[in-house]
């Protein structure tokens, strides 16, 4: 059974720095891409960062120069790094990876979700 075990997160306030970190658990073939969404309440689930196999990646607009995600593929784990954080930064944060677990299957798995609150 594959999983992906947040961990991180938690309370700051504006201006500050959290990291978030997720480990994906079970046997698996291929880790793709992995990264990084959010879902502030009232709001759809939006991408926040993610990273490619090879350390391609990409930032939603509103983080780019703030958020820096990164990858240990051998420890099978992605790594989201927050500095100078604004309030409208506080959502539920979720990580995501596209795994196979054979050549043949792949699919989409997601975390349990890890709170961050900025406060201003």
């Amino acid at each position: 059974q594959v999983q992906l075990v947040e961990s991180g997160g938690g309370a700051v306030q504006a201006g500050g720095s959290l990291g978030l970190s997720c480990v994906v658990s079970g046997s698996i073939f291929r880790i793709n891409v992995m990264g990084w969404y959010r879902q502030a309440p009232g709001k759809q689930r939006e991408l926040v960062a993610r990273i490619t196999s090879t350390g391609v990646t990409n930032y939603a607009d509103s983080v780019k120069g703030r958020f820096t995600v990164s990858r240990d593929n051998a420890k099978k784990t992605v790594i989201l790094q927050m500095v100078s954080l604004k309030p409208e930064d506080t959502a539920v944060y979720y990580c995501n990876a596209d795994i196979q677990r054979t050549v043949y299957t792949r699919a989409d798995y997601w975390g349990q979700g890890t709170q961050v609150t900025v406060s201003s």
